[in-house]
């Protein structure tokens, strides 16, 4: 990128020069001789004569050489400019509940399309960072292991459906796979997105258990727990067709709480799109990338381009005056 400055513009106070000829030229009175005579007829073919129009262009070139000298004075110099940028990027695991809860209706249309939708908003708010996802229900599996590869990360997102696994809540083994994927990053930060909307009731690994190890790796989990307060309409397969039925919202948040505590992260309780999408800015300024950014500059001085110009002008009008605007005695 290039930029003009200048490193002594405090010469450009002499552009009163060439702005006070310009008024006197425009208002002085006319000083070429003049002759009475009965009729000045024979004179209208020459008030636009060639002598007339050379001295307007003398002056003209005589006004642009002298703001070429100021300028030059002024020491212009073009300078290019380039950044050098550092990214410390953060490792970021989402480990997402699909198991059949999430297809409940009080978020927009539901639970697990809302949390993919918000979730894919988040990944390319961080350009700079390496993101993975890691997908729970009884049994948990990493869907995409950390990458920079934004595109293909949201596109396996947006695959995600109920039934990829068997239904249940493996919150152990969901956050245990995450930190699994994240642990030996060489990352300054590692952080897990857990977001559930259950009670954990299968899997293997005690999120306690789970929750101690990430802590062991330096990694912060933050929990979200996915409902609205009270009841949420569910469907329900019935002989007539799937419904929708009130059922009670239970999420072990002592459980999720506990976690965030044990490894420094946070809890938060998300009650429909919008709260989701407002934890996520939140957990977004809290883990900001760092840029470190070195800026050089390199200037090139430019008056003497300036300065051979206003010669040449100058010499032109020496030239004019001695030849076809030479005055004679």
């Amino acid at each position: 990128m290039t930029n003009i400055t200048f490193a002594h513009p405090h010469w450009f106070i002499l552009m009163v020069i060439p702005i006070t000829m310009i008024i006197w030229y425009i208002f002085k009175k006319n000083t070429y001789p003049s002759i009475v005579l009965s009729t000045a007829s024979v004179l209208h073919k020459h008030k636009g004569s060639l002598r007339r129009v050379l001295d307007h262009i003398l002056f003209a070139m005589q006004i642009i050489a002298i703001i070429l000298i100021i300028i030059a004075l002024a020491r212009p110099q073009t300078s290019n400019t380039w950044k050098d940028v550092e990214t410390e990027g953060i490792d970021i695991i989402i480990s997402l509940d699909i198991s059949g809860s999430m297809l409940a209706r009080d978020f927009k249309p539901d639970r697990l399309e809302a949390s993919k939708n918000i979730a894919a908003e988040f990944i390319n708010n961080r350009p700079n960072d390496r993101m993975g996802l890691v997908i729970f229900s009884a049994t948990s599996f990493t869907q995409c292991p950390l990458t920079t590869d934004h595109t293909s990360l949201i596109n396996l997102f947006k695959s995600i459906q109920y039934g990829l696994l068997d239904d249940g809540t493996a919150i152990g083994d969901g956050l245990a796979t995450a930190v699994a994927r994240i642990k030996d990053s060489d990352a300054k930060s590692k952080v897990i997105i857990l977001l559930t909307d259950g009670v954990n009731n299968a899997g293997s690994i005690d999120p306690f258990t789970a929750a101690e190890i990430a802590k062991t790796f330096g990694i912060r989990v933050y929990t979200i727990g996915v409902g609205t307060l009270g009841q949420a309409p569910y469907p329900v397969q019935t002989p007539f067709g799937t419904q929708l039925q009130m059922m009670k919202v239970e999420i072990d948040e002592p459980l999720l709480k506990k976690i965030a505590e044990t490894t420094g992260g946070k809890y938060f309780r998300a009650t429909d799109n919008e709260k989701l999408r407002q934890i996520y800015n939140e957990i977004d300024q809290m883990e900001k990338t760092k840029l470190l950014v070195h800026e050089y500059h390199k200037r090139r001085e430019e008056f003497s381009k300036l300065l051979f110009v206003a010669a040449t002008i100058m010499i032109l009008i020496v030239l004019l005056k001695n030849t076809i605007l030479k005055k004679l005695p």
